[in-house]
């Protein structure tokens, strides 16, 4: 039964929200009447049904209903419905009922009004593109059609918050030098722009010159105070244009392919951006996806162009009749770990077990590495921004130190 948002009048002169179940429009207005309701605006809420029906296709929320963390904690609790064997109609309906969010019940009663009609969790889901990604949805699909939603469910919410649980390390890794390179620049700015040329207008009537370090500090405070606003906006300009020029594919793949290449950062990106194709190469396979499928949805999931476009030359080789493991080794900007345990995966027919294997091991190489060049730089940072201000005190009191020496 489709399922329609609704605002009317109460008894009180109070306005209604919420969402109603009915076969039209015009149903949905005589149900809300016999609720003492006046109906002012009842709109579908199913995109598919709207559109079947010929209205215009609206959303009923503005941005997107689930962010990762969200999306996590409700395939978790669907999959604890399921799987206890409530059926998907019923655990659509609690899971709407006990949500606080306007946009995630307004999602959740289509989702229930699209099964209700007929179909399945992932035609519903594929409906919501901005809140379902097509590998979450490739992943319902294939527990659907093996007669295992409930298993599937655990398994997608457990790669989505081993997901979440490394970018929330990453983040948490960089977030301190981030915090401190911030206070540093706006620190030294304000020294430079502001304290330095208060203190040096004491020395401005002396005839006697200025110490070199001195002069450069004040020759660097006059740019900054003359010059600074328009570097910070060709910085801006560039920026934009740099990022507008990232938008061509060509462009972007070069680029990604050169922040590969980096010592630290590029070994990073290459161990995230494995570990995550490689989870859901695992997730896909153990959930019966077939495996041109499977690579297809893992490379959209890489962020890196480069790897991507790796991924997609290895789906050709493995659609002409490669190997899995063959067509990884082939490409380099893959860890050869990644093709070892895709070789072992495949000799022992154990390929989605030792594809998780792999992506586990490089999820925690990547994050030692990130703990460790965290711990680098932090005591680098807080060093350079001390010499930084030492630099800038010695500017101001070296020409101190001279006129004491004047006067003895």
């Amino acid at each position: 039964m489709p399922a329609y948002t609704f605002e009317a009048l109460q008894a009180d002169g109070k306005t209604r929200k919420g969402v109603v179940e009915a076969d039209t429009v015009k149903a949905a207005r005589t149900l809300l009447r016999g609720q003492a309701l006046v109906p002012i605006q009842v709109e579908p809420v199913s995109m598919g049904e709207a559109s079947a029906a010929g209205v215009p296709q609206t959303r009923a929320w503005g941005k997107r209903a689930f962010n990762s963390t969200q999306l996590a904690i409700w395939t978790r609790q669907l999959a604890g419905l399921v799987g206890s064997g409530l059926p998907l109609e019923r655990s659509l309906s609690a899971l709407a009922d006990e949500s606080d969010d306007v946009r995630q019940r307004h999602l959740i009663a289509a989702l229930r009004a699209e099964v209700n009609a007929g179909s399945s969790l992932a035609k519903a889901m594929a409906l919501h593109p901005s809140a379902f990604s097509p590998v979450y949805t490739a992943v319902i699909a294939a527990g659907e059609q093996g007669g295992h939603l409930g298993t599937v469910l655990e398994r997608l919410a457990d790669d989505l918050e081993e997901r979440q649980a490394l970018r929330a390390k990453l983040i948490g890794a960089a977030l301190y030098p981030a915090i401190v390179t911030a206070a540093a620049i706006v620190i030294v700015g304000f020294l430079v722009s502001y304290v330095v040329p208060q203190v040096a207008t004491v020395f401005t009537g002396t005839k006697h010159s200025l110490p070199w370090l001195t002069s450069a500090m004040l020759a660097l405070s006059d740019a900054v105070r003359h010059y600074g606003w328009w570097a910070l906006g060709a910085l801006i300009v560039i920026t934009v244009m740099f990022r507008l020029a990232l938008r061509r594919p060509a462009a972007r793949q070069r680029f990604d392919a050169a922040w590969l290449r980096l010592p630290l950062i590029g070994r990073l990106a290459r161990g995230y951006n494995a570990a995550r194709f490689a989870g859901t190469l695992a997730m896909l396979a153990g959930a019966g996806v077939p495996i041109l499928r499977s690579l297809q949805a893992a490379a959209e999931t890489l962020h890196n162009q480069a790897m991507r476009a790796d991924a997609e030359d290895a789906l050709v080789m493995v659609r002409e009749g490669a190997p899995l493991a063959s067509a990884l080794s082939q490409k380099k900007r893959f860890p050869g770990l990644l093709s070892m345990f895709a070789r072992l995966g495949e000799q022992t027919g154990q390929l989605p077990t030792m594809l998780q294997r792999a992506a586990n091991q490089l999820s925690a190489e990547v994050q030692r590495r990130a703990m460790q060049l965290a711990t680098v730089l932090e005591p680098l940072l807080i060093l350079t921004m001390g010499v930084v201000v030492m630099l800038i005190v010695l500017a101001v009191m070296l020409p101190i130190i001279q006129m004491n020496q004047w006067v003895k």
